[in-house]
């Protein structure tokens, strides 16, 4: 499977993996960091938000006792090595712990990977046992006061000492996750002012400084500081990778934190939907529990909804990076080079995975505010918190406008290297467009119109991307709005076809109590994304324009028609649900 394909390709359910496959190793590694984040996290997290650092150090110690600190590190450095969906399955319980989640994921995901995948055995051997036990915390130092989203574009310099035993840094860094508390820094500058590099550089290094705490809207407990570096000494032999290859360092290892992030978000929102429908359960209005109120449930349904959307997307990507990599030999002296090289196929599906886990995020928190009232907007309950902690999961990792920006940008890029038959594809789909249909769907087959509905949300996106093209050639790259459309449609392609094929999937392996709630979810996801992808292919036709505006609009309204029957029912079926088990249920 290449990455971008899933939108000119037919997918099977047996292509694809799913949560309810979970091996019982993986399904115990689950509920033992559950219980990490439940009875040693959450039960101090009040604490740990007013910024007690000590207290958020001493969590992670604990974390590190557990073997979660070391869960990308090789076992002879004192990781556990674990696969992409065992990680998973970490990360997403870990998405409950608010401020000690960030500290969680910046250290094993971008402050130890850069380590992991280009240290050479010298650097592995001196410092990546320290940061899998937990004996040093790590931190990734990349943003600069005028080098954000453009991160080519840093100023700070590192000049080779006249022995050439040192690269003397100067600059500084802003924004830095687990600032005041890591003591081992990826560090981002440029040699002599041109090539872009990577270096580990030790916290007792002398110039190293660390500025005050930043004040946040949210995950108040993190630390997140500037980093200043005022002519540090760095050994040469801690230049991390190739001179001029830095960028690659940089840009490699955040798709991996994107899509950790994401997970993380996913798994958030079951923690929040847990504490919201508990409120609801026990919080009455007109001697009724609010909970049976039809706003209530329709909310915990569409909460529920995106949810299921943004983990199998995530769980099929997981399994996507563990494909491409199964074949690698671990004891190459190149596997590493190799892995990420197999990784980086899939940046598509990683930032399509960082924006839907984060606004799905967003878009439960805040309807939990919502559930719990003017109690929500009080600190005395878990939904101030999950709404103020959410917020800035769309600016982590890079922008969700800059992830956008690269959902279409990258297959489009593969489709001129002839990596992805896009442009070939796409005039067969503009074609079919705007010629009227009589294609009927046979309803006895299971799930049968939502794939006709995800065949043809594929051939809109490809019409209206070969428009796209055809229209502004290589000035493309500067109609963001357009690109971010086409974006949005890809985004819930991937979201829907993911949803419908686990569906089916599971459909041997869960309970007959439990197959219902599979079926309803289809109905609720379906809608959804044919609502979302209607409005976002509208929008798109209107920017392009053109002599062919009305049939392609009259296209739209026929490729994103869904018959939604039942749809009421399945709501209400997802939210009773949740409501007696008082949790996400699947």
């Amino acid at each position: 499977m290449k990455g971008g394909e899933f939108v000119v390709k037919d997918i099977e359910s047996k292509d694809i993996a799913i949560p309810e496959e979970m091996s019982e190793e993986q399904r115990h590694m689950a509920e033992m960091v559950e219980q990490f984040v439940m009875n040693e996290i959450l039960t101090d997290l009040a604490e740990i938000d007013k910024h007690n650092l000590d207290l958020l150090k001493g969590k992670l110690n604990q974390a590190a006792e557990l073997g979660l600190l070391g869960v990308y590190a090789p076992e002879e450095y004192g990781g556990v090595n674990l696969d992409t969906k065992t990680v998973v399955a970490v990360a997403d319980k870990m998405g409950g712990a608010g401020s000690a989640a960030v500290a969680f994921a910046a250290h094993v995901g971008i402050g130890s990977l850069p380590l992991i995948y280009y240290g050479t055995k010298e650097q592995k051997d001196k410092y990546l046992e320290k940061l899998a036990t937990g004996e040093w915390i790590a931190a990734y130092c990349l943003t600069e006061p005028d080098a954000g989203s453009d991160a080519m574009s840093i100023s700070t310099n590192a000049t080779p000492s006249e022995d050439g035993k040192y690269y003397i840094l100067n600059g500084s860094k802003i924004f830095i996750t687990n600032g005041a508390i890591a003591d081992l820094y990826t560090v981002f500058a440029k040699i002599n002012k041109t090539d872009y590099a990577a270096f580990l550089v030790e916290r007792s290094f002398e110039g190293v400084e660390i500025g005050r705490e930043e004040e946040k809207m949210g995950i108040r407990g993190s630390s997140t500081t500037p980093v200043m570096f005022d002519s540090v000494k760095v050994p040469a032999e801690n230049l991390l990778g190739k001179p001029g290859k830095g960028y690659k360092i940089a840009f490699s290892v955040l798709d991996e934190g994107r899509f950790l992030l994401s997970v993380a978000a996913i798994g958030g929102c079951k923690y929040a939907i847990r504490d919201a429908v508990q409120y609801a359960n026990q919080r009455k209005q007109f001697k009724v529990p609010i909970s049976q109120f039809g706003a209530i449930k329709e909310k915990l349904a569409n909460m529920v909804t995106k949810v299921f959307m943004g983990e199998s997307l995530n769980y099929r990507l997981a399994d996507l990076y563990d494909q491409a990599i199964s074949s690698l030999d671990p004891n190459d002296p190149e596997y590493y080079e190799k892995k990420q090289k197999a990784m980086e196929e899939f940046g598509t599906e990683c930032s399509i995975s960082k924006v839907f886990g984060s606004e799905t995020l967003d878009y439960v928190v805040d309807e939990v505010v919502q559930i719990y009232g003017g109690y929500g907007f009080t600190c005395d309950y878990p939904a101030e918190r999950y709404y103020r902690d959410a917020r800035i999961n769309r600016i982590f990792e890079g922008t969700n406008e800059i992830n956008r920006y690269l959902i279409p940008g990258l297959m489009l890029k593969k489709s001129l290297k002839g990596e992805l038959p896009l442009q070939q594809a796409a005039m067969k789909a503009f074609e079919k467009l705007i010629t009227p249909s009589f294609d009927e769907v046979d309803d006895s087959v299971k799930f049968a119109k939502e794939k006709k509905l995800i065949s043809d949300l594929k051939t809109l996106f490809l019409a209206l991307s070969g428009m796209t093209v055809q229209k502004y050639m290589d000035k493309i790259k500067q109609e963001e709005e357009i690109l971010f459309s086409l974006a949005d449609i890809a985004s819930y392609i991937f979201a829907l076809e993911s949803a419908v094929l686990r569906a089916e999937k599971a459909q041997g392996m869960v309970s007959e109590k439990k197959a219902p709630f599979y079926d309803a979810v289809v109905v609720t996801s379906a809608f959804e994304a044919s609502t979302k992808i209607e409005e976002a292919a509208k929008k798109c036709a209107y920017y392009v324009g053109g002599d062919a505006l009305q049939p392609i609009l009259s296209g739209i309204r026929r490729f994103t028609r869904y018959d939604a029957y039942g749809l009421l029912e399945a709501k209400r079926k997802l939210a009773d649900a949740v409501i007696e088990q008082e949790k996400y249920v699947f």
